[in-house]
């Protein structure tokens, strides 16, 4: 029984060991180019060239960055891109929260027909909408705005799907006694709802946050100027207008740039987010 109990601890210990290499070994696949970029930043340019290559830069320097911030407008596209960013996960949380909640907790005639109709939008590629988006915008004089890169994005059928199953876990005994004690539709939403369901609000955000900040294609058809280009897209012209003349020290150092606000944003609610993931296993 003894000799049982050991081999069982052994291939528990095994197995842990296993699961730990592994995980060392992918963090190590995926944080290489990452670093490499940190470094390759920071390095003089004729130690780029240099062969063989060192991760550790002999004679670190700035000088790339300091480059970036003064030929091209990187303070105007990191503000667009934060204020569009910002503002497109506040509204797709509002929207999508507001879209979830009647869908989760009421029963009206049409319910499954609107929620299919809502999850059907998954087949159909966001750039089959560019089109008739920008035909609408420009109808308006909206192009080249805040307005034309945050309010078309601010709602998903993602959100909607994800903060559905979130709404529908709550009990709905916490409702009925929310409501016998006087509280409103609106006040179980806010004051109860919301709170005990921030794993997927914050899911929900991240995904939007990344989705907007990393938003190419629609930014370049919606925006005309510096004044309202965002990063991604001020990133291309940087590269398609220089050429190959652009320093490497340089075009890292804008991709270090471009990177660490989402990475931010993702480790400022990471906790939130590794609960939402377990919670929609769980209920899967």
């Amino acid at each position: 029984m003894q000799d049982q109990r050991s081999n069982r601890a052994g291939r528990s210990l095994g197995g842990r060991s296993l699961a730990y290499v592994l995980m060392v070994v992918v963090t190590a696949l995926w944080g290489a180019p990452i670093l490499w970029m940190l470094v390759t930043s920071i390095k003089p340019e004729s130690e780029i060239y240099a062969y063989p290559p060192a991760w550790i830069p002999d004679h670190p320097t700035l000088e790339a960055y300091g480059a970036l911030f003064q030929r091209f407008p990187m303070l105007t596209w990191f503000r667009n891109s934060a204020v569009v960013g910002i503002l497109t996960t506040v509204l797709t949380l509002a929207v999508d929260a507001l879209a979830a909640y009647p869908l989760a907790r009421m029963q009206f005639p049409g319910r499954r027909v609107i929620m299919g109709v809502i999850f059907a939008t998954f087949l159909l590629p966001y750039e089959l909408l560019f089109v008739p988006l920008f035909l609408g915008l420009n109808s308006y004089g909206l192009v080249d705005s805040i307005f034309s890169l945050t309010v078309p994005t601010s709602a998903n059928a993602f959100g909607v799907f994800l903060l559905t199953q979130f709404f529908q876990a709550v009990p709905r005994e916490l409702e009925d006694a929310a409501v016998m004690d006087g509280c409103s539709r609106f006040g179980f939403f806010w004051r109860i709802l919301l709170p005990l369901t921030k794993p997927g609000l914050a899911t929900v955000a991240i995904f939007t946050f990344v989705a907007s900040w990393n938003n190419f294609f629609w930014p370049l058809i919606a925006t005309n100027s510096d004044e309202t280009r965002t990063l991604p897209v001020g990133l291309a012209t940087l590269v398609g207008g220089a050429g190959m003349s652009m320093k490497q020290s340089v075009l890292m150092a804008s991709a270090v740039v471009a990177t660490l606000p989402t990475a931010i944003f993702f480790l400022a609610l990471q906790r939130h987010f590794v609960r939402g993931i377990a919670a929609t296993g769980i209920k899967g």
